[in-house]
Order: C-alpha cells, then structure tokens, then sequence
C-alpha cells in the first residue's frame, strides 16, 4: 500500500478563462488530482482579487480552494501537470496534518467567506512614542 498524503492547493486561474468557462476551468483542478489517483475532498472557489503587479499580462485572478489526498510519489508528476495548464496563473500545494482534514474540509464546506466583513472593527496596538516604558495602547478604528 502506498504512502497517502492529505494536501491544501490553493490556485490562481486566469480570470478571462474562469469568466467564459468557469465549470471546464475549476474542474480541471479536480479532473487532474483524479487521473493521478487522487481524492478530492473540497473544491471550491475562494474569491476573485486584483494582483498587485502584473502576471503574465494578468491583472486580476480567480482564487481556488482545494483539498485533496495523493499518494506521495504522485506529486511531483501533479505539480508538473499544473505547471503545464495555462489557465493556471500560479499555484501553491502544502502538505497538511492528517489531523487537520476534517476541520478544515468542514470549514471549506460552510462556505465562509471572511473577507466580506465590511463594517467589523478591528483592533490596533502600537506603542505610544510618548511613553518611556514603551507601553502598547489599543485604539478601534473602522475599517474603510
């Protein structure tokens, strides 16, 4: 039996692919982890931004989420394949605890989206200049 490993891949799709076929693009992803025996647990998309620099001519990308598990021996053949796909911009593939599967393929599943929290505070600590001790403070501020 080969040694399995459980994995997070986190994509950047060319956003002109991604807007005229978004099925035949994403699903690539999960077409290409298959045909090297993979599972895959969650495949999702996680949000659009713009870069900050210019990729590949590319000023904006389509972020996708992925959570799969691939026999060990099978990844570099994998990262080749992404390599090769041009509607993939650049991709990141880390090796997860096994103990970490569940929670994140569950939060993967609620579809959070934490970048939407457009009227939270958020807290800032800075050290006041004034202070001898170099004492932090804290101050709320509204993010804009």
């Amino acid at each position: 039996m080969k040694k399995e490993n459980v994995y997070d891949g986190l994509f950047i799709l060319n956003s002109d692919a991604y807007a005229r076929n978004p099925e035949e693009v994403s699903g690539a992803i999960a077409k290409t982890i298959e045909s090297f025996g993979g599972t895959v647990r969650v495949s999702r998309l996680f949000e659009e931004r713009k870069f900050a620099y210019p990729i590949n001519g590319q000023k904006r990308g389509v972020y996708w989420l992925c959570y799969f598990r691939l026999a060990t021996d099978k990844k570099s053949e994998l990262d080749r394949q992404f390599t090769l796909n041009n509607n993939i911009v650049r991709f990141l593939i880390t090796r997860l605890d096994p103990r970490l599967e569940e929670p994140l393929v569950q939060h993967a599943l609620t579809n959070v989206n934490l970048t939407e929290s457009s009227d939270a505070e958020r807290v800032v600590v800075d050290v006041d200049p004034d202070e001898e001790d170099g004492e932090a403070y804290e101050e709320d501020e509204a993010e804009e």
